[in-house]
């Protein structure tokens, strides 16, 4: 992710504190044969992310510009207030002191200044904000993902989710002090911060109106489709025993899971293969021949292509960077 600047010479006074870059960090997978409660599998990463945070002191007047990309961008204030101005052409939203917003979708957007003062703060320290800004890199969405808005907003009064709080003021303070295992600790609350922004705005909409829930939670059937698929990835599934599964018909069931997961299953499916691969490339001394058998693939030539048209790598490359 790029911060650029709106106006390229002007008094912006952007100061980054500290800046960490995750590697592909792996959270919320399952293992297959597991037993995962069927939500559960809403929160489930088809690929192993990689986060960026950053923690930014800024003075007004500033404003930085985060392009259109494949990233789920998240912008949290810890101190000041600032404009969000979404380049799609949504509404601007105000953004106060503890307030987050996630944008899902990797929509380009404007985060900017807000020129108003608190009132009765005239002073210069009034005019200090304190952002906590990053993304994550999904090259495979996160089945619930697909189904939220391009903007979750949750304001600071409203998030009463404690985990979220206690991971924003860990993350703010490391990126702060840059202590010793900084850059072990860092991933690992970059990587439980996504999900938990996700169920901190999904328990906000369950408290306002149930018409705002995602259908993914509400879909036992998909819900369902899902775990069967991530308990036994090397099956042959079809779309029809898909259906069987859970009682639908193929079409039924291929325009439910798309609408509520956001790819067609066999597209799913074939993501989900090359993860549980990944991971076995990764953890396991199995050669290359049972992996692909692992994930139901009969041919070793067949696998290694399907792998790197995920990848960009051959598995063999994978596994000798990941042992480096």
């Amino acid at each position: 992710r790029r911060f650029y600047p709106l106006q390229p010479g002007a008094n912006h006074a952007i100061h980054v504190m500290h800046t960490h870059a995750s590697g592909r960090n792996a959270w919320g997978m399952t293992t297959p044969g597991s037993s995962v409660r069927p939500d559960e599998q809403l929160f489930v990463t088809h690929t192993r992310q990689s986060g960026h945070m950053q923690r930014l002191e800024l003075h007004s007047p500033w404003a930085f510009c985060v392009a259109e990309s494949v990233r789920t961008a998240l912008h949290v204030v810890l101190e000041g207030a600032c404009r969000l101005v979404p380049t799609a052409g949504s509404p601007q939203l105000r953004v106060g002191r503890g307030d987050l917003i996630l944008l899902t979708h990797g929509t380009g957007h404007v985060l900017a200044d807000d020129s108003s003062p608190p009132p009765g703060r005239p002073d210069a320290n009034s005019r200090r904000s304190i952002v906590l800004t990053g993304g994550y890199q999904v090259n495979c969405p996160l089945p619930l993902l697909a189904s939220l808005p391009d903007v979750v907003y949750i304001q600071s009064y409203r998030c009463p989710e404690q985990g979220v709080r206690a991971i924003v003021d860990l993350l703010g303070a490391e990126l702060e002090e840059d202590r010793p295992g900084a850059r072990t600790v860092v991933p690992a609350l970059e990587d439980a911060l996504l999900p938990l922004v996700v169920r901190a705005w999904l328990d906000d909409c369950a408290e306002r109106s149930r018409e705002h829930t995602p259908k993914t939670l509400s879909d036992l059937a998909i819900a369902t489709a899902l775990e069967r698929i991530h308990a036994e990835p090397e099956r042959a599934w079809t779309i029809s025993a898909l259906g069987r599964e859970v009682a639908l018909s193929r079409s039924a069931f291929a325009h439910r899971f798309t609408r509520a997961v956001g790819e067609p299953p066999h597209a799913y499916l074939a993501h989900w293969r090359m993860t549980v691969a990944a991971r076995l490339l990764r953890d396991s001394d199995l050669n290359l021949a049972a992996v692909a058998l692992r994930v139901g693939y009969a041919s070793e030539f067949a696998f290694a292509k399907a792998f790197k048209r995920d990848y960009g790598i051959a598995p063999g490359s994978f596994r000798r960077q990941s042992a480096a």
